[in-house]
């Protein structure tokens, strides 16, 4: 392979970049814990460079130069389905000027023909990785090496039938020495506030760790069983405790503030692990402000939830999908109790825990009218942090074989044309329009300035860091369906709110300082691999 400067050199050690294409919503985001495993598990003697679109946007002409500039010998991509255009684009611009291309993850697992150009369609990709790829890395970089990249890396045992990884031997990520800064949440204009409050809140970082890998619940619409498998794998608790440990030191030595995402997909799926684990992180004095998706039937658990407050939770995501049970059986989500929805609420939130609360419209038994339905009950609840979607078709999942199979697809291949909150398929009792604007709806009436300071002004009672808390969280947040990438919108969404933005740093002044300190953690997003519907509103957040 050639470029206008010469050979891209395949024998001996290389510069290997790995990135992650931007989501063109947002930039508010944390980085993929995907690549900071695969750097982990490269051969020795290569140099890996880490972008991640969301920190350093690139279009296909600067990610050409980059590599070319830099001497990359191998690129790897990974992506959801709904960044797979722009993976593809960028992966053509890297191929044009010489450099091959391996691509990985859920979509390109589900169709490595599209990436193959096996479809009828261009070749996007020299080799595709399927499945979890922590077996297959180090074999791909050192064909790559010598040259001779074959085009299918699969996890497969000595029967030849798919393999997953053990996570009981997990690579040793080294946190405390990887340069995060470019993963700073904080806005610049937050920033003064922020310092004035103290305890290092003017830089604030999330930082994604698995504890296990599966789930065995099968969402319909969900690519986590599919990809993952449905049996759990966990890794020792003393590697997360140790984990936690190292980044809880890093954040005292940068007198900054570190949050964990903890990515697995269902956190709390094994409630005795899970309590064993908390337990051991309490008995090593590992806490950190955390983040987690935990379905609500496992929060049922006074015990559990005791253990999350005192291990140092903050957030906790809950696929929560409908206030409709026939809508939740049809998605094979069953196990989901829409009365029990408030009694979880609260009892998270009599711990000073809050809830990420995720629905989806556009399910066969919604009707027009069901974001207010769902606004209705959402009022009554604790203040979090509630998200909208639209049921969406991907890949090889069983939603997508059911409406293929039905002729309801009206968009089969979606994401060659990706666009944010649009239909693909037509809902049996509502049209597409009226679809989408239920999830306008939802998000305008949750977003607005009066409701971002009516949950500012639900937490009167609780210290002023709950309150900062949840305000910069609900203004981030906004930012997954209305696009904040410029310093305009955000200047406009500021200028909206100057109400509560003027009470909070007024109480930041001239309030009393022992409230301050015991400010929480902001959720400004969360982590995948998840299933891509369900959590995908806020994995758009960050991918």
């Amino acid at each position: 392979m050639r470029h206008a400067f010469g050979t891209i050199p395949h024998w001996g050690p290389m510069k290997i970049l790995l990135y992650n294409p931007d989501n063109g919503v947002t930039r508010n985001f944390m980085p993929h814990l995907w690549m900071f495993l695969l750097q982990s598990l490269t051969p020795a003697g290569h140099e890996v460079l880490l972008i991640d679109g969301n920190a350093q946007p690139m279009d296909e002409a600067g990610i050409a130069k980059y590599v070319i500039e830099q001497g990359v010998g191998l690129a790897g991509i990974g992506a959801m389905t709904r960044m797979a255009a722009k993976a593809y684009r960028m992966a053509d611009a890297i191929r044009s000027v010489g450099v091959p291309v391996v691509m990985g993850g859920p979509h390109v697992t589900e169709e490595a023909d599209e990436a193959l150009g096996r479809d009828g369609g261009p070749r996007h990709a020299d080799a595709v990785a399927l499945g979890e790829a922590d077996e297959t890395w180090p074999t791909i970089v050192n064909d790559a090496a010598r040259g001779e990249l074959k085009d299918i890396y699969a996890p497969l045992d000595a029967d030849g039938k798919q393999k997953k990884p053990s996570l009981k031997e997990y690579p040793a990520i080294p946190w405390n020495s990887i340069d995060l800064e470019q993963f700073n949440l904080v806005p610049s204009f937050f920033k003064p506030m922020l310092d004035r409050v103290g305890e290092g809140w003017g830089t604030f970082r999330i930082v994604p760790v698995e504890s296990g890998r599966g789930c065995p619940y099968g969402c319909e619409f969900c690519t986590v069983t599919g990809f993952f498998g449905d049996s759990i794998r966990f890794r020792s608790n003393e590697s997360v405790v140790n984990e936690l440990l190292m980044l809880k030191a890093r954040a005292r030595k940068e007198k900054g503030q570190i949050a964990v995402f903890f990515i697995d997909d269902n956190f709390a799926i094994n409630v005795k692990r899970t309590k064993s684990l908390l337990r051991d992180i309490i008995a090593a004095n590992a806490q950190v402000h955390w983040v987690a998706q935990i379905s609500a039937n496992l929060l049922r658990d006074e015990e559990l939830v005791d253990l999350i407050a005192a291990s140092g939770a903050k957030w906790i995501f809950i696929g929560m999908e409908s206030i409709d049970p026939t809508n939740l059986k049809d998605v094979n989500k069953g196990f989901n109790k829409p009365d029990e929805y408030a009694a979880v609420l609260e009892r998270l939130a009599r711990r000073n825990v809050y809830a990420i609360t995720s629905f989806i419209f556009g399910m066969d038994n919604d009707t027009v009218g069901v974001a207010e339905r769902t606004l209705q009950q959402l009022r009554t609840w604790p203040p979090g942090l509630p998200i909208f979607g639209l049921l969406t078709p991907l890949p090889a999942t069983p939603l997508y074989k059911r409406l293929e199979a039905a002729g309801r697809l009206t968009r089969p291949r979606h994401w060659k044309d990706f666009v944010p909150f649009t239909m693909a398929h037509t809902p049996l009792k509502m049209s597409v329009d009226e679809a989408h604007n239920e999830v306008r709806d939802g998000w305008d009436h949750s977003y607005s300035p009066e409701a971002l300071a009516h949950a500012v002004d639900s937490l009167d009672d609780q210290p002023l860091g709950y309150r900062i808390n949840i305000f910069l969280a609900r203004l981030c947040f906004r930012g997954i369906y209305f696009p904040m990438m410029n310093k305009m919108a955000w200047v406009k969404v500021i200028a909206e709110n100057w109400r509560t933005i003027f009470k909070l740093m007024k109480k930041a002044v001239f309030g009393r300082r022992p409230q301050v300190r015991e400010i929480t953690s902001m959720p400004i997003s969360l982590e995948t691999p998840v299933g891509e519907e369900g959590a995908s509103q806020v994995s758009d957040l960050i991918s």
